[in-house]
């Protein structure tokens, strides 16, 4: 009697608890059942309108989170396509998946003022890791760091179909609470000075005994001062130092890997292509150069207006070569195209250099006669 007694208080105060979370939502979720249907169809809209009825963060964090739960349904069909819709294309389709899910709630949450990172990693339900890639939020709000699912928390899948029903214990969770049943890929994600290692995170751990300190804080205020590059190379070594544990910790590192190197690539073949514009650029210099002196250097310039136009020459060409060291660690078709323009500019400055000696002994040899020249457009 008495265990049946403790059993009905229990669920009774959970109850209570459930309710109360739920009325201190009320206003706000009734606020956003008023959204016109035509000012659902840009983030930038339902964020005017967001600003326009709320005014703490909590409040438009909340809003956001209702919005989308009650209007956008799991796309049961695309799950396991990889490739992610823009904001505005899930706002048409009404419909996403948990990197649509999350995109939408970032877009509009930062439209807002409240800083929302997307986060991805994967999940432990019933105490059973799920090895599906995921996505969630962190926001800051009021200084706080909070994480937030807004695709659990729209619902779940059941038989291969979505039922729509909103679950607000993913709603602005504090960190501690949230790793239990999620883990990022990038420990800076777990919000944590002490975060734990995918393989504890398999083994259902929540809390690292014997972590190392990690200052997520200061990490976080660089962030936004990082370029894209040094943002995933950054997070290439945070990821490393926290362990591979399955195939999808490597295939998600092996894709940061794979972003690192088409960064550079874009760098290198912008880099060469400046170089090449710069070869060629000297190639049409020299050229008019030889043309000039095929017609005897006439019309007469001065001796300094022609050395000027082999030191133009020259300085294309080292221009060239100053891009060309800028190219490293490229790809093979690059190596050898690199190398043969390198070639290229050596063998080019060989030859002005032969054409310097014969100019200098040119205009010594024909010192009067162009001074001649020179006092005749003088006179004129």
């Amino acid at each position: 009697m008495i265990k049946n007694i403790l059993l009905f208080l229990l669920i009774s105060s959970t109850l209570v608890l459930q309710a109360q979370k739920n009325s201190k939502f009320t206003y706000i979720d009734r606020a956003m059942l008023q959204i016109s249907d035509s000012s659902t169809f840009s983030t930038q809209n339902i964020a005017d309108y967001i600003d326009s009825r709320f005014f703490t963060q909590k409040q438009k964090a909340r809003a956001i989170f209702f919005w989308i739960a009650k209007n956008i349904d799991y796309d049961c069909e695309d799950m396991f396509v990889n490739s992610s819709l823009k904001s505005d294309e899930v706002l048409l389709n009404r419909k996403g998946v948990c990197r649509d899910y999350a995109n939408l709630y970032s877009d509009i949450a930062n439209k807002v003022g409240i800083k929302t990172y997307i986060v991805k990693g994967y999940t432990r339900e019933n105490r059973q890791v799920k090895y599906n890639p995921h996505a969630w939020c962190a926001c800051m709000i009021d200084s706080i760091w909070y994480l937030t699912d807004p695709t659990w928390g729209a619902g779940y899948i059941k038989d291969f179909h979505f039922v729509r029903e909103i679950d607000n214990d993913y709603f602005l969770v504090r960190p501690a609470q949230f790793i239990k049943t999620h883990i990022p890929f990038d420990p800076l994600w777990q919000l944590s000075n002490y975060p734990i290692s995918k393989r504890e995170f398999q083994k259902g751990k929540s809390k690292s005994k014997n972590g190392v300190y990690f200052n997520f804080v200061d990490t976080l205020k660089n962030l936004d001062s990082q370029n894209d590059i040094q943002k995933l190379e950054k997070a290439n070594i945070r990821i490393k130092s926290n362990g591979i544990a399955s195939y999808l910790d490597f295939d998600n590192l092996n894709h940061l890997n794979i972003k690192i190197e088409e960064y550079y690539d874009e760098l290198n073949k912008e880099q060469y292509n400046l170089a090449l514009k710069y070869y060629n650029e000297g190639i049409e210099l020299l050229n008019e150069y030889i043309d000039y002196q095929n017609k005897y250097y006439l019309p007469y310039k001065s001796d300094l207006e022609i050395k000027k136009m082999l030191d133009n020459i020259e300085r294309e060409l080292e221009l060239s070569r100053s891009h060309l060291e800028l190219v490293k660690n490229s790809s093979s078709t690059l190596k050898i195209n690199t190398s043969n323009l390198l070639k290229s500019i050596k063998r080019v400055n060989c030859n002005l250099n032969v054409i310097k000696d014969k100019l200098d002994k040119y205009l010594e040899i024909a010192k009067k006669y162009r001074e001649s020249l020179s006092h005749n457009i003088e006179i004129k």
